[in-house]
């Protein structure tokens, strides 16, 4: 006959037992979505861009201010050394960055992010003078693996602005792209096929640092399915 080996308790100094599965134990949640299923991390080989999305925490104020612009363009400069793993797009929405990577790794990936986060989020917190957490919840990824998918991926990401009516606000009215993108390094508008027509851009405005795109992908199959318009509104990201 088989036997079950049974787990041993030992009672504390006090005479009550300890351990075992019991509500509330573990890392306590500190996000809205931090009880979101932690699924596994894709594997990557190199030749897929990747949609990610990283969320602050709402402590922080909103993002589209031009110190926390300054300070996650400094994160931004830290990551253009690094050979595995590459920013290519990137917005500042008021609660959540977006960004298009290009990674030779899940584990490059992994690794770039929390460089940038962690490099970011110490910037913005010296920019905002304040001390805590400014990244709460895992970055959300998602892998691209088409052409049209790739195409709106970046539509979405450098003209998300307008998504959220952020385009009808303040100074972003002037401005033919979003500001607060990566949008003035693209050039893969609709509006450029013109040889008249170029984006004016302030003296004073100093450009995210973005790296080029190396795969096939974001360099050229996104064209496929033809130029971007810069006054689109764009959808969720196509399957």
């Amino acid at each position: 006959m088989s036997r079950r080996q049974q787990s041993l308790r030992f009672p504390d100094k006090n005479g009550q037992f300890r351990g075992g599965k019991r509500r509330g134990a573990g890392r306590p949640k500190q996000g809205k979505r931090a009880s979101e299923r932690h699924e596994k991390r894709p594997r990557l080989t190199g030749r897929e861009p990747i949609l990610v999305t990283v969320r602050v925490a709402p402590a922080v104020g909103q993002l589209r201010r031009w110190r926390v612009y300054h300070a996650i363009r400094r994160a931004l400069a830290t990551s253009l050394s690094r050979t595995d793993f590459r920013v290519v797009h990137i917005s500042i929405q008021r609660t959540h960055l977006h960004l298009v990577t290009e990674a030779a790794s899940h584990v490059a990936l992994a690794k770039g992010m929390q460089g940038l986060l962690v490099s970011a989020a110490r910037k913005i917190n010296a920019a905002s003078h304040r001390r805590g957490t400014v990244f709460p919840d895992r970055y959300h990824e998602r892998v691209i693996t088409s052409p049209r998918q790739c195409r709106h991926a970046i539509a979405y990401v450098l003209s998300n602005f307008r998504r959220h009516r952020e385009d009808q606000i303040g100074g972003a009215r002037s401005w033919t792209v979003d500001p607060m993108s990566s949008a003035v390094n693209f050039g893969g508008w609709r509006e450029l096929a013109s040889s008249q027509h170029r984006f004016d851009v302030p003296p004073w405005y100093e450009r995210l640092p973005t790296s080029s795109p190396e795969t096939w992908l974001l360099r050229v199959g996104w064209e496929r399915h033809g130029k971007i318009a810069t006054h689109a509104v764009p959808g969720p990201v196509a399957s």
